[in-house]
């Protein structure tokens, strides 16, 4: 049997591996990578880290680094939730949600005025997981920021308590 016990760390260069390859199994399964995941996952100190951004992973104490979301600094208190990924070989195990939820956390102690994510229909687990943590769907978000990727049709804003 495999325990679910998870830590969560903090962006470091080392870490920076697994930033890359988590979210390239994913996004690789269901759409094609884009330019602007391609430069991210390639550089996420340039992209996200040094602009004020957050990466987490979370390791699982059998199965090692699994998981992993970043923070991304979008200007003036606004802030992207993007790259949230899970090993296939961790899926079940809840990883996903511990993730955001730590996220969350972590999102809460900074000066965000939104927090908002992007992603696809196709990904109906993630979205049910987005609302039940609180993120809202949001045709604003979609106006002001969707055109990021090709594969958006899904934008939320994070509305904790509503």
């Amino acid at each position: 049997m495999i325990h679910n016990e998870l830590t969560f760390h903090a962006f470091t260069d080392e870490l920076a591996p697994y930033f890359l390859s988590i979210n390239q199994q994913w996004i690789e399964s269901m759409f094609a990578m884009e330019p602007s995941d391609i430069a991210m996952l390639n550089d996420p100190r340039r992209i996200v880290i040094e602009p004020g951004g957050r990466i987490y992973f979370a390791r699982h104490a059998e199965l090692g680094v699994v998981g992993t979301c970043a923070l991304m600094n979008k200007g003036s208190g606004v802030f992207e939730l993007t790259k949230m990924g899970v090993l296939e070989s961790a899926r079940g195990l809840k990883v996903g949600e511990k993730l955001l939820q730590y996220c969350l956390e972590q999102a809460r102690q900074m000066a965000i005025d939104c927090l908002f994510l992007l992603t696809n229909k196709q990904c109906a687990a993630a979205i049910h997981l987005y609302e039940k943590n609180g993120f809202i769907h949001c045709d604003d978000i979609m106006a002001r920021f969707g055109q990021a990727y090709a594969r958006c049709d899904v934008a939320m804003r994070y509305r904790p308590g509503d």
